[in-house]
């Protein structure tokens, strides 16, 4: 008897025809002699395929839903008539089924003829040669001849269509199996492709009739990945052939923590395909990971050490020995001149759990205090506050299919279909079955488009009111009785409830109030609460609208309130998630990167915590923490700090108010970059480590969902050494002994001391796919859902949240509103995806205003508009379009040059100095030149560019 009811039992690389089947009830059936037991609802393609029976197919695949038009599957049912098609024939209690006859042989050859009748036989030439499903089929029913020929009306002159970067659309080839339409809609959501005509005119279509490029496809590469033919093939392919081995591994890109496929020939990626066995993405993928990846090899990585005494001079390039010498010369000399605490290093949330503790570690113990920090300070900080106030731990609750059985799911300052597209692709889904959807957000995203959504809510709040706006939800919730009492009585604090009660039910926090302040009427506040409040299962999602505001922790707080007030925590389809912008902001954070934290969140301050790692480290740790980002610059400026080691981290385009953070690194004596690229923060530095990408190292991230998966290295690193290694030559050259063989050995010493992470092992990681921490002796095989039970502070502890407004404010001065995030195509500050084709979808920023702003000022689409604040001024190219609010412009970060951040002020939190990049008051006016800003950047970036140019010329081989 087979049983498909263990996962571990499926083989990932096998396509099963239809999707798995959700039944705990058992159906026994006979396939060809043997008996078989499936959950009920499985068809009997699948039922056949897990038993190890093959039954040709074309127009199935187990990631889409039955569809039963290629008829290459039919069987024989034992007391039914005809040939039914085993994909759309669900199984039945002891039904028999016959899979191989000759009527059924014949039946399938003569459909395979027709196939092949309209279709090239270039088969030794074809791209897909080796990896045709078409030509693997014609091969198991036994076509030898076609009778038909090519005299007829045929489609084998078709236009190729070849404007997508990635890959090619060849109709000549396609079988109109419809695939590729299916994966588009029930997959990605997009409904980019439709299937125009009927009958023998039938064909596939992007939008109405256009290219690729011109159509609303979002090149996440579902179709490429569903077409059983070359119809759909990466160009890449088409370059070099088919790829001969792969090595499973996890993308770079955002929070989602997608698995992937690294397909190779030799050291050379040929694609990556996204992995059916990924917990995270379970086959899906968005253009990034699944197409830009070509950075890993671009011509401008750096490759080789260099060092220079000024930012003055010309790059030197050196051996790893020299350089990592050089560098701890310099920090040994800056300490002995100004001090233990004038040093200090920035760890990265794009490298590994693995690297990223020993940066800090490197930190605390060879450069003997606390001053290490994060990326994650600038966007996700407050989250780690304000979660651990009120739930006990600083992230996510939940699985990215719990959204999967939400009802009603709210979305705050978060877009998931640009910044997390593979999530946005499972949330469109569920969108699609019927759940509500509530955007709370300043602008119209793309989610609010989705295809076939049900009732759905926008709420257009201000920039800088979402403490408003959640208190006023939360009035709501307890003045018309919506709260879970059970839920409070049971699982949270009763006095921090009834003290939060009495504030929220004050006058100040009703709807009514609020709607002055936030700009969203009153009674599309209480219909939002009430959808939230009354759905089965409710669901809250957010981003850094959220987070990078000046009450970013307040927020976080008062969301948490609102989850638990509505006893919307504890199960699936329900929770606070929110959604981590970089591949591993969340392990960053878990490896202790912040200043005032160890690894798993345990205060400096605490002696047995500390006294732990001081025993394990072998060395004395500072109590007091250390200096948060801001604080670096600021003693840099004032001349107390003067020198910082960043990995993997660009704080010079990312950070607020670019000429604060570009004077601070111009103050410094010795700033040490360990990157892939001359990033802008390297060109103010006096030592720079080549980089490895996640293609060339080993290691493990950890996504938004608490999943730890496995980094695997498929090619050799350019430079000569993964990043951990480098920070173990560091630290060996500061006096403190690293000695470390494998990244597996780092994860041990990280599991014995932290105790969410005990059960975490590499060995476990490889029988399980994946790890949610916490992973110890109370759950040892990770914890999918938090808080099921109790909350690691006992209760659940509602928190006051007072709305104070943003000490930035518009005036006559500046009379508009700034808010800033991201776009599907690029990635954080671009560094990787401006190097890739991806470019072709967005090569600049740009400023989106709204016509009626547009009008009032004269502007015109793609007129150059000088963007003033109180902190500096750029030039942007206008973008008019009315997913604007009045009074509010919208930019991307993801050009250097663009200068987003020189206009963004250096308010932030009050609790974790998070940056409120959201909230910046602007002026515009027309210009016809860059600004002062842009045209200092471009003498900068030319001097420093030749500085490199010199520097990689520096040792050249003579030529003979």
């Amino acid at each position: 008897m087979v049983e498909i009811f263990d996962p571990k039992s499926i083989d990932f690389d096998k396509d099963y025809g239809t999707p798995e089947a959700q039944s705990d009830l058992m159906i026994s059936l006979n396939i060809d002699g043997y008996q078989v037991s499936v959950p009920e609802g499985t068809s009997v393609l699948r039922a056949a395929s897990v038993a190890g029976i093959n039954i040709p197919k074309l127009c199935a695949s187990d990631n889409l839903e039955a569809f039963g038009s290629c008829r290459m599957c039919t069987v024989q049912i034992e007391g039914r008539r005809g040939y039914p098609a085993s994909c759309t024939t669900p199984v039945a209690a002891d039904m028999q089924v016959t899979t191989q006859t000759e009527a059924l042989a014949k039946l399938r050859r003569n459909i395979m003829e027709l196939y092949i009748s309209d279709h090239p036989l270039d088969c030794l030439t074809c791209p897909a040669n080796g990896d045709c499903e078409l030509q693997d089929v014609a091969g198991e029913v036994g076509l030898r001849e076609v009778r038909y020929g090519f005299e007829g009306e045929n489609h084998l002159t078709a236009e190729k269509d070849t404007s997508n970067p990635y890959f090619t659309f060849d109709s000549s080839k396609c079988i109109v199996c419809s695939r590729c339409v299916r994966a588009c809609e029930e997959v990605q959501g997009t409904y980019a492709l439709t299937v125009e005509g009927r009958g023998f005119d039938s064909k596939i279509a992007a939008g109405q009739g256009g290219s690729f490029l011109e159509s609303d496809c979002v090149s996440c590469g579902a179709c490429v990945q569903a077409c059983p033919t070359s119809t759909l093939v990466e160009k890449n392919v088409e370059q070099m052939g088919q790829p001969e081995h792969s090595v499973v591994t996890t993308c770079a890109y955002c929070g989602v923590g997608c698995s992937f496929k690294a397909e190779m020939k030799g050291d050379q990626v040929v694609r990556m395909v996204p992995y059916k066995g990924g917990q995270a993405n379970q086959g899906h993928s968005c253009v990034k990971g699944r197409f830009a990846f070509g950075y890993a090899t671009h011509k401008d990585r750096i490759t080789e050490p260099m060092i220079r005494d000024s930012i003055d001079q010309a790059w030197r390039k050196v051996s790893w020995q020299e350089a990592i010498d050089f560098a701890a010369k310099r920090l040994r000399d800056t300490q002995e001149k100004y001090g233990k605490q004038s040093i200090g290093g920035i760890t990265s949330s794009r490298c590994t759990n693995e690297e990223t503790y020993l940066v800090q570690k490197l930190i605390r113990a060879a450069f003997g205090n606390n001053n290490t920090d994060t990326c994650a300070r600038v966007c996700h900080s407050p989250t780690g506050y304000g979660l651990k106030t009120t739930l006990g731990e600083s992230a996510g609750t939940q699985t990215f299919d719990s959204v999967e059985k939400a009802d009603c799911v709210l979305v705050i300052g978060a877009n998931p279909t640009d910044a997390h597209p593979v999530f946005g692709s499972m949330l469109r889904k569920r969108l699609r079955q019927g759940a509500e959807l509530i955007v709370a957000d300043p602008r119209k995203i793309d989610l609010l488009n989705t295809p076939h959504l049900n009732d759905s809510l926008h709420l257009p709040l201000k920039p800088g009111t979402n403490v408003a706006l959640v208190n006023a939800l939360a009035h709501t919730v307890m003045q018309e009785g919506l709260q879970d009492q059970s839920f409070i009585d049971a699982r949270c604090d009763n006095q921090a409830f009834n003290q939060w009660r009495e504030f929220i039910l004050q006058d100040e926090n009703s709807p009514e109030t609020m709607q002055n302040i936030t700009g969203v009427p009153a009674e599309n506040i209480r219909q939002a609460a009430r959808m939230y409040a009354k759905a089965g299962n409710g669901a809250i999602y957010y981003g850094l609208g959220v987070t990078e505001h000046s009450q970013g922790s307040t927020m976080v707080m008062g969301i948490a309130n609102l989850a638990l007030a509505t006893g919307n925590i504890g199960r699936e389809g329900v929770g606070v998630n929110p959604l981590r912008g970089q591949n591993n902001v969340q392990g960053s954070c878990d490896m202790g990167s912040f200043p005032h934290e160890l690894p798993g969140y345990q205060h400096v301050a605490d002696d047995v915590a500390r006294g732990n790692f001081e025993k394990n480290w072998g060395v004395k740790l500072d109590n007091e923490p250390g200096l948060r980002i801001p604080n670096m610059f600021d003693a840099a400026i004032a001349g107390t700090f003067k020198a910082m080691y960043i990995q993997g981290e660009d704080i010079a385009q990312s950070d607020p108010n670019t000429q604060h953070v570009e004077k601070a690194l111009k103050s410094m004596d010795c700033i040490i970059v360990q990157d892939i690229f001359l990033n802008e923060t390297a060109k103010f530095a006096h030592v720079l480590l080549p980089g490895s990408t996640f293609l060339e190292k080993n290691g493990t991230f950890t996504n938004a969902e608490r999943r730890i998966n496995r980094v695997r290295k498929v090619m050799a690193p350019l430079g000569g050494k993964e990043d951990w290694q480098v920070t173990v030559d560091l630290a060996n050259a500061l006096g403190y002994p690293m000695d470390y063989k494998h990244p597996s050995e780092i994860m041990d010493e990280i599991a014995s001391l932290t105790p969410s992470f005990t059960g975490v092992s590499y060995d476990k990681l490889e029988q399980q796919g994946s790890i949610q921490w916490p992973c110890n002796d109370q759950h040892p095989d990770g914890t999918p859902t938090m808080h099921e039970v109790d909350f690691p502070i006992g209760k659940g502890n509602f928190a006051i949240t007072h709305y104070l407004a943003s000490e930035e404010k518009t005036n006559r001065r500046f009379p508009l509103l700034l808010t800033t995030g991201r776009i599907l195509s690029q990635y954080n500050v671009g560094a990787q995806t401006r190097r890739t084709d991806n470019q072709v979808w967005h090569d600049e920023d740009q400023l989106e205003i709204h016509p009626s702003d547009a009008e009032l000022r004269g502007i015109q689409n793609g007129d150059w508009l000088g963007v003033t604040s109180r902190a500096g001024q750029t030039v942007l190219r206008a973008c008019i379009n009315d997913r604007m609010q009045p009074g509010v412009v919208y930019t991307t970060f993801h050009h250097p040059d663009s200068g987003a951040n020189v206009i963004t002020t250096d308010n932030s939190d009050w609790a974790t100095n998070c940056p409120e990049y959201k909230v910046t008051a602007v002026q515009l006016e027309k210009v016809s030149q860059p600004s002062q800003w842009q045209q200092d950047f471009a003498d900068f970036n030319k001097k420093q560019q030749g500085f490199l140019k010199q520097g990689r010329e520096t040792t050249k081989e003579p030529e003979n």
